[in-house]
């Protein structure tokens, strides 16, 4: 395999695992940031990251015995 062919088959890789951790569909990042302690349950054993975000919820698997699907930060609109 030729240069161009490896660094493509790298970069496909290094793509698909960068969407199935950390992904917030339809959230910002800021609105997943909640520490472990102060996350509220959004799903149920065994939910998938998929399942979760389709319920407007983020998802992080990273952190054993807290709720991995959880309810994000409501982004508080400025109205005056």
């Amino acid at each position: 395999m030729d240069l161009k062919g490896l660094c493509f088959v790298a970069f496909a890789l290094m793509l698909g695992f960068s969407s199935t951790v950390g992904e917030y569909v339809g959230l910002s990042g800021n609105q997943c940031a909640i520490p472990a302690s102060e996350r509220v349950d959004c799903g149920y054993p065994e939910v998938t990251a998929e399942q979760c975000n389709n319920r407007g919820c983020c998802f992080d698997s990273s952190i054993p015995e807290v709720p991995w699907c959880f309810k994000p930060l409501q982004e508080a609109e400025c109205t005056f």
